[in-house]
């Protein structure tokens, strides 16, 4: 099954985010900054599939000295270190500017998370949304709660038996061959 093209292109200021929510300050300060932004990527896979949003992570080239790089993650979440003493706020503004004729041409949204005042205003000025970290963090909670609310109610609903959580094509197949059918 093909996935139904992104409703809206979602950047995520790395480094902002793990700053302001208090469990990825906590898993920075006792596992070391990679744990954080593995965290960071977890929350975000399930979250951008659910939404429908194509996401990058972007992360300033802090305590690395290499060139630029990017890693698909899923086929709706990629991350990306940016060039060496460049910042992500840069990044991201690059990719707001580029895609301004495109947001026009195809009413196509792009939403930049940051709690960064000053991005927040070059973004916007690109024709970006802007989402504090807040209410990103508050976005991803409520949708993993409705991932869970929603997981629990299918197994719930399964009876106890296998062949219930079967597909039907299955389930035909298994009573032929209780029957003795080939």
């Amino acid at each position: 099954m093909i996935p139904p093209s992104p409703s809206a292109t979602l950047l995520v200021d790395g480094y902002n985010i793990i700053g302001a929510w208090p469990l990825l300050l906590y898993t920075r300060d006792r596992n070391g900054l990679e744990a954080a932004r593995w965290q960071l990527i977890e929350a975000l896979v399930s979250y951008s599939a659910f939404q429908g949003l194509d996401t990058q992570i972007v992360f300033d080239a802090q305590y690395r000295n290499t060139p630029s790089n990017s890693e698909v993650i899923t086929d709706r979440l990629s991350i990306c270190f940016t060039d060496f003493e460049q910042t992500a706020d840069t990044f991201i503004e690059k990719i707001c500017a580029d895609l301004n004729q495109e947001l026009r041409k195809f009413k196509r949204r792009v939403i930049v998370a940051t709690s960064d005042r000053v991005q927040q205003l070059m973004v916007t000025g690109y024709g970006a949304e802007w989402m504090s970290a807040q209410k990103l963090y508050h976005e991803v909670e409520s949708t993993a709660q409705g991932i869970r609310r929603q997981n629990k109610a299918n197994k719930q609903s399964s009876s106890r038996f296998l062949a219930n959580s079967l597909d039907p094509k299955s389930r035909q197949r298994l009573a032929q061959l209780r029957m003795g059918l080939k």
